[in-house]
Protein backbone atom coordinates (compact mmCIF):
# COMPACT_ATOMS: atom_id res chain seq x y z
CA UNK A 1 0.00 0.00 0.00
CA UNK A 2 1.17 3.23 -1.13
CA UNK A 3 1.76 5.60 1.79
CA UNK A 4 2.01 8.75 -0.38
CA UNK A 5 -0.72 11.24 0.45
CA UNK A 6 -3.62 11.41 -2.10
CA UNK A 7 -3.77 13.69 -4.65
CA UNK A 8 -5.89 16.82 -4.42
CA UNK A 9 -7.22 16.36 -7.66
CA UNK A 10 -8.23 12.55 -7.03
CA UNK A 11 -10.55 13.95 -3.96
CA UNK A 12 -13.23 13.91 -5.87
CA UNK A 13 -13.19 11.06 -7.84
CA UNK A 14 -16.31 8.31 -7.77
CA UNK A 15 -13.98 5.52 -6.68
CA UNK A 16 -12.47 7.81 -3.76
CA UNK A 17 -15.91 8.45 -2.36
CA UNK A 18 -17.09 6.73 0.73
CA UNK A 19 -19.28 3.38 -0.37
CA UNK A 20 -22.94 3.83 0.31
CA UNK A 21 -24.82 0.02 1.11
CA UNK A 22 -27.91 -0.45 -0.97
CA UNK A 23 -30.72 0.17 1.14
CA UNK A 24 -32.18 -3.28 1.89
CA UNK A 25 -35.78 -3.86 0.96
CA UNK A 26 -37.56 -5.69 4.07
CA UNK A 27 -40.39 -7.64 3.84
CA UNK A 28 -43.48 -7.44 5.61
CA UNK A 29 -44.38 -10.08 8.02
CA UNK A 30 -47.04 -12.43 6.09
CA UNK A 31 -49.99 -13.77 8.53
CA UNK A 32 -52.42 -15.97 6.83
CA UNK A 33 -55.85 -16.83 8.85
CA UNK A 34 -57.69 -19.56 7.24
CA UNK A 35 -60.94 -20.18 9.12
CA UNK A 36 -63.51 -22.81 9.22
CA UNK A 37 -66.50 -20.54 8.87
CA UNK A 38 -67.33 -18.24 5.98
CA UNK A 39 -70.00 -16.08 7.97
CA UNK A 40 -68.86 -15.04 11.58
CA UNK A 41 -65.08 -15.79 11.85
CA UNK A 42 -63.98 -13.99 8.43
CA UNK A 43 -65.94 -10.59 8.93
CA UNK A 44 -64.32 -10.49 12.25
CA UNK A 45 -60.59 -11.22 11.76
CA UNK A 46 -61.35 -9.18 8.57
CA UNK A 47 -61.71 -6.22 10.63
CA UNK A 48 -58.84 -6.61 12.84
CA UNK A 49 -56.68 -7.51 9.24
CA UNK A 50 -57.68 -3.88 7.19
CA UNK A 51 -56.78 -2.09 10.36
CA UNK A 52 -53.07 -3.71 10.41
CA UNK A 53 -52.94 -4.14 6.85
CA UNK A 54 -53.41 -0.21 6.13
CA UNK A 55 -51.94 1.23 9.32
CA UNK A 56 -48.21 -0.78 9.01
CA UNK A 57 -47.99 -2.02 5.11
CA UNK A 58 -43.96 -2.10 5.94
CA UNK A 59 -44.28 -4.08 8.71
CA UNK A 60 -46.97 -7.16 8.89
CA UNK A 61 -50.11 -8.03 6.48
CA UNK A 62 -52.83 -10.22 7.32
CA UNK A 63 -54.90 -12.37 4.80
CA UNK A 64 -57.52 -14.01 5.93
CA UNK A 65 -59.18 -17.00 3.99
CA UNK A 66 -62.84 -18.38 5.10
CA UNK A 67 -62.80 -21.41 3.69
CA UNK A 68 -66.28 -23.98 4.54
CA UNK A 69 -63.80 -26.97 5.86
CA UNK A 70 -63.32 -27.96 9.11
CA UNK A 71 -60.54 -29.92 11.01
CA UNK A 72 -57.99 -32.24 8.78
CA UNK A 73 -59.94 -31.13 5.30
CA UNK A 74 -59.26 -27.12 6.90
CA UNK A 75 -55.85 -27.77 7.47
CA UNK A 76 -55.31 -29.05 3.68
CA UNK A 77 -56.52 -26.31 2.36
CA UNK A 78 -54.17 -24.42 4.77
CA UNK A 79 -51.74 -25.77 3.22
CA UNK A 80 -52.22 -25.93 -0.33
CA UNK A 81 -53.07 -22.05 0.48
CA UNK A 82 -49.10 -22.02 1.55
CA UNK A 83 -48.15 -23.80 -1.25
CA UNK A 84 -49.50 -21.67 -4.18
CA UNK A 85 -48.49 -18.04 -2.13
CA UNK A 86 -45.00 -16.65 -3.30
CA UNK A 87 -45.48 -14.45 -0.25
CA UNK A 88 -43.73 -17.22 2.37
CA UNK A 89 -45.94 -16.89 5.23
CA UNK A 90 -44.62 -16.48 8.02
CA UNK A 91 -47.39 -17.49 10.75
CA UNK A 92 -50.69 -19.81 9.15
CA UNK A 93 -53.81 -19.43 11.85
CA UNK A 94 -55.64 -22.24 11.26
CA UNK A 95 -59.11 -21.55 13.07
CA UNK A 96 -62.21 -24.49 13.52
CA UNK A 97 -64.41 -24.97 16.16
CA UNK A 98 -64.72 -28.39 17.72
CA UNK A 99 -68.57 -28.68 17.42
CA UNK A 100 -69.42 -32.71 16.79
CA UNK A 101 -66.39 -33.24 14.84
CA UNK A 102 -64.53 -36.85 15.57
CA UNK A 103 -62.18 -35.90 18.72
CA UNK A 104 -59.51 -37.98 16.74
CA UNK A 105 -59.63 -35.10 13.44
CA UNK A 106 -59.76 -32.68 16.42
CA UNK A 107 -56.62 -33.45 18.06
CA UNK A 108 -54.91 -34.63 14.80
CA UNK A 109 -55.21 -31.52 13.07
CA UNK A 110 -53.39 -29.63 16.22
CA UNK A 111 -50.81 -32.27 16.03
CA UNK A 112 -49.83 -31.63 12.47
CA UNK A 113 -49.56 -27.67 12.63
CA UNK A 114 -47.14 -28.62 15.62
CA UNK A 115 -45.28 -31.20 13.85
CA UNK A 116 -45.15 -29.60 10.48
CA UNK A 117 -43.96 -26.41 11.54
CA UNK A 118 -40.73 -25.18 10.69
CA UNK A 119 -38.22 -22.14 10.90
CA UNK A 120 -39.17 -20.43 7.98
CA UNK A 121 -43.11 -21.10 8.36
CA UNK A 122 -45.44 -21.77 11.78
CA UNK A 123 -48.87 -23.67 12.02
CA UNK A 124 -51.36 -22.61 14.42
CA UNK A 125 -54.05 -24.63 16.09
CA UNK A 126 -56.78 -22.33 16.96
CA UNK A 127 -59.35 -24.05 17.96
CA UNK A 128 -62.56 -23.15 20.04
CA UNK A 129 -64.73 -26.02 22.04
CA UNK A 130 -67.25 -25.90 21.02
CA UNK A 131 -67.10 -22.67 18.80
CA UNK A 132 -66.16 -19.02 18.05
CA UNK A 133 -68.89 -17.61 20.26
CA UNK A 134 -67.22 -19.10 23.20
CA UNK A 135 -64.62 -16.35 22.69
CA UNK A 136 -67.06 -14.08 21.99
CA UNK A 137 -68.80 -14.14 25.18
CA UNK A 138 -65.45 -14.63 27.01
CA UNK A 139 -65.43 -10.83 26.34
CA UNK A 140 -67.91 -9.75 29.10
CA UNK A 141 -67.42 -12.62 31.42
CA UNK A 142 -65.66 -15.38 32.69
CA UNK A 143 -67.20 -19.02 31.70
CA UNK A 144 -65.97 -22.42 33.24
CA UNK A 145 -69.31 -24.29 32.24
CA UNK A 146 -69.51 -27.00 29.34
CA UNK A 147 -72.58 -25.10 28.16
CA UNK A 148 -73.69 -26.72 24.31
CA UNK A 149 -72.50 -24.17 21.47
CA UNK A 150 -76.76 -23.74 21.16
CA UNK A 151 -76.60 -21.78 24.95
CA UNK A 152 -74.34 -19.25 23.45
CA UNK A 153 -76.19 -17.08 21.11
CA UNK A 154 -79.52 -16.18 23.26
CA UNK A 155 -76.23 -15.38 26.09
CA UNK A 156 -74.58 -13.03 23.47
CA UNK A 157 -78.39 -11.26 22.13
CA UNK A 158 -79.05 -10.79 26.06
CA UNK A 159 -75.17 -8.65 26.24
CA UNK A 160 -75.51 -7.23 23.49
CA UNK A 161 -78.96 -5.48 23.61
CA UNK A 162 -77.94 -4.55 27.11
CA UNK A 163 -75.41 -2.48 25.27
CA UNK A 164 -77.90 -1.31 22.55
CA UNK A 165 -76.44 -3.33 19.83
CA UNK A 166 -79.45 -6.14 19.14
CA UNK A 167 -79.25 -9.47 18.35
CA UNK A 168 -76.14 -11.80 18.13
CA UNK A 169 -76.13 -13.39 14.66
CA UNK A 170 -73.53 -15.30 12.56
CA UNK A 171 -73.08 -13.23 10.02
CA UNK A 172 -72.78 -9.30 11.28
CA UNK A 173 -69.51 -7.55 10.55
CA UNK A 174 -69.21 -4.95 13.39
CA UNK A 175 -68.63 -7.93 15.88
CA UNK A 176 -64.83 -6.82 15.92
CA UNK A 177 -66.06 -2.89 16.72
CA UNK A 178 -68.43 -4.01 19.81
CA UNK A 179 -65.50 -6.28 21.17
CA UNK A 180 -62.67 -4.56 20.88
CA UNK A 181 -62.74 -2.37 24.14
CA UNK A 182 -63.47 -5.75 26.31
CA UNK A 183 -60.69 -7.47 24.44
CA UNK A 184 -58.26 -7.28 27.53
CA UNK A 185 -60.61 -9.38 29.55
CA UNK A 186 -61.40 -12.18 26.92
CA UNK A 187 -57.38 -13.15 26.35
CA UNK A 188 -57.12 -12.86 30.30
CA UNK A 189 -59.98 -15.12 30.47
CA UNK A 190 -59.22 -17.23 27.80
CA UNK A 191 -55.66 -18.06 29.22
CA UNK A 192 -57.69 -19.14 32.59
CA UNK A 193 -59.28 -21.84 30.72
CA UNK A 194 -55.80 -22.33 29.39
CA UNK A 195 -54.52 -23.29 32.79
CA UNK A 196 -57.19 -25.04 33.49
CA UNK A 197 -56.81 -27.21 30.38
CA UNK A 198 -53.25 -27.63 30.91
CA UNK A 199 -52.25 -31.17 29.76
CA UNK A 200 -55.68 -32.14 27.88
CA UNK A 201 -56.15 -32.46 23.84
CA UNK A 202 -58.43 -29.80 22.50
CA UNK A 203 -61.64 -32.50 21.95
CA UNK A 204 -61.29 -32.69 25.90
CA UNK A 205 -61.31 -28.96 26.38
CA UNK A 206 -64.69 -28.23 27.09
CA UNK A 207 -64.96 -25.26 27.30
CA UNK A 208 -61.60 -23.61 25.74
CA UNK A 209 -60.10 -21.85 23.20
CA UNK A 210 -56.65 -20.78 21.73
CA UNK A 211 -58.41 -17.43 19.65
CA UNK A 212 -56.44 -15.45 22.58
CA UNK A 213 -53.10 -16.43 20.90
CA UNK A 214 -53.56 -14.82 17.51
CA UNK A 215 -55.22 -12.02 18.77
CA UNK A 216 -52.56 -11.42 21.30
CA UNK A 217 -50.13 -11.35 18.10
CA UNK A 218 -51.81 -8.96 16.12
CA UNK A 219 -53.14 -6.78 19.20
CA UNK A 220 -49.86 -4.46 19.58
CA UNK A 221 -50.61 -3.56 15.73
CA UNK A 222 -54.35 -2.39 16.77
CA UNK A 223 -53.49 -0.32 19.63
CA UNK A 224 -49.84 1.33 19.36
CA UNK A 225 -49.33 4.02 17.36
CA UNK A 226 -47.60 4.01 13.53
Amino acid sequence: MSLKPVKKSDLNKSWMQPRRDRRKMIQPEYHLIVTEGTETEPPYFNAMGNIINNKYPDKINVKVEGKGDNTLSLYSKAKELVAKSANGYRHVWVVYDTDDFPAAHIDETARLCEADSNDETTYHAIWSNQCVELWFLLHFSFLQSNLHRSEYWPKLTEILKSLGEGEYRKNRDDMCRILYPHMKDAIENAKKLEKINEGKAPSKSAPGTMIHTLVEKLKPYLTAEK
